[in-house]
């Protein structure tokens, strides 16, 4: 049974993903009043753009949060890429991991936020199957800064009491939680100034 405090910090993560693109598209509403032609294609552009976004990461979130293993017949990769894009992180997707179950991708694509939040000023992040027959994902996150937070490392190990979950940890934490249902477990395999790299495996 999932703890109050897991779900008041997910839906207050939520809320945080959803603020910028919603608040953009109040911003373009406003503009539309304006007499001003240019203001009003301005208004226009940055509602759909605003909307486009909004929605992606409505679609994302469904997917990494949810039970559905799509969302509006995207793929787990698709979703991904909509997630990051406009970003400084990008994403490479190997094909190889369409042979995992939708399962594992969920799991994957839980882990990649995290790969991702450890790049401050942009990078990459690859997605690639694990080594090996068993099911398994690995994430190389690489750019000009790595930045590492042991809490959410330690929270990624399952190792955080619910009571102490923060907004910085609790995206490990649910990926950990993830993976502990398919029998697997999330980490940090090695790291350095410029690369980490996350794996999720069967224990």
């Amino acid at each position: 049974m999932i703890e109050l405090r897991v779900l008041e910090l997910l839906c207050a993560r939520f809320c945080h993903e959803m603020v910028s693109p919603v608040g953009a598209i109040n911003n373009g509403v406003e503009l539309l009043s304006e007499e001003d032609q240019d203001f009003v294609r301005d208004a226009i552009g940055l509602i759909g753009q605003s909307a486009r976004s909004a929605s992606k990461r409505l679609q994302f979130y469904r997917f990494a949060y949810g039970t559905t293993p799509t969302a509006a017949n995207a793929t787990p990769k698709e979703l991904l890429l909509g997630l990051l894009e406009g970003g400084k992180v990008s994403a490479d997707w190997s094909d190889s991991l369409s042979r995992l179950p939708p399962e594992w991708l969920r799991v994957g694509c839980n882990l990649a936020v995290v790969a991702a939040e450890t790049l401050p000023r942009g990078g990459k992040i690859s997605l690639r199957p694990a080594q090996g027959a068993a099911p398994g994902v690995t994430i190389e996150a690489a750019g000009e800064t790595v930045l590492i937070n042991p809490d959410v490392v330690t929270a990624l190990g399952g190792k955080v009491p619910a009571a102490e979950l923060t907004s910085r940890t609790i995206q490990a934490h649910v990926t950990a939680e993830f993976a502990g249902e398919l029998g697997a477990s999330t980490g940090l395999k090695e790291s350095s100034a410029t690369r980490a790299l996350f794996v999720a495996a069967p224990r």
